[in-house]
C-alpha cells in the first residue's frame, strides 16, 4: 500500500490511511438529483451519508464511479463541490485526499475537478 505524503503527520486522527467507496454498490447504481428533496440517492445524501464519514475515518478516500450509470452533473457538483462549499475540505485538501476512479468515463474526473474549483472560486468571491 502506498503511503501518502502528510499521512504520517495526521495518522493519529484517522482510523485508516485509505478507504474506498464504490458508489454503485455502497450507495446507488443510479444516483439522481442534487438535494435530498429530489430523492434519497442525491448528491447531497452521498456527500453527507457516505463521503463525509469516510473522510473522518480515513486520510485518503477513493470513490469508484465505474458501476454508476447516468451520473448527472447535479450529483457530481453537490457530492464533490459541496465538500468545498460546506467547508469540509479546502480545494487543495480535496485534491490530496479524494481520489476519483472513473476508468469507464475518465472525463468524469475532469468534471469533478471543475466543480471543486468552481466551488472554491465561489467561496473566494464572498
Amino acid at each position: 500500500m502506498a503511503s501518502y505524503q502528510g499521512f504520517d503527520v495526521v495518522k493519529e486522527r484517522y482510523q485508516q490511511e485509505i478507504t474506498t467507496i464504490d458508489m454503485a454498490r455502497d450507495f446507488s447504481p443510479t444516483p439522481l438529483g442534487r438535494h435530498r428533496s429530489q430523492g434519497r440517492f442525491s448528491g447531497q445524501a452521498f456527500r453527507e451519508d457516505l463521503l463525509k464519514p469516510a473522510l473522518e475515518r480515513a486520510y485518503i478516500v477513493r470513490v469508484d464511479l465505474d458501476g454508476v450509470t447516468g451520473l448527472s452533473t447535479g450529483v457530481l457538483d453537490e457530492a464533490f463541490g459541496g465538500l468545498v462549499r460546506d467547508r469540509t475540505l479546502k480545494m487543495g485538501e480535496f485534491f490530496e485526499r479524494v481520489k476519483i476512479i472513473a476508468t469507464r468515463d475518465p472525463g468524469v474526473v475532469d468534471e469533478v475537478r471543475a466543480f471543486v474549483s468552481r466551488a472554491d472560486q465561489q467561496l473566494s468571491a464572498h
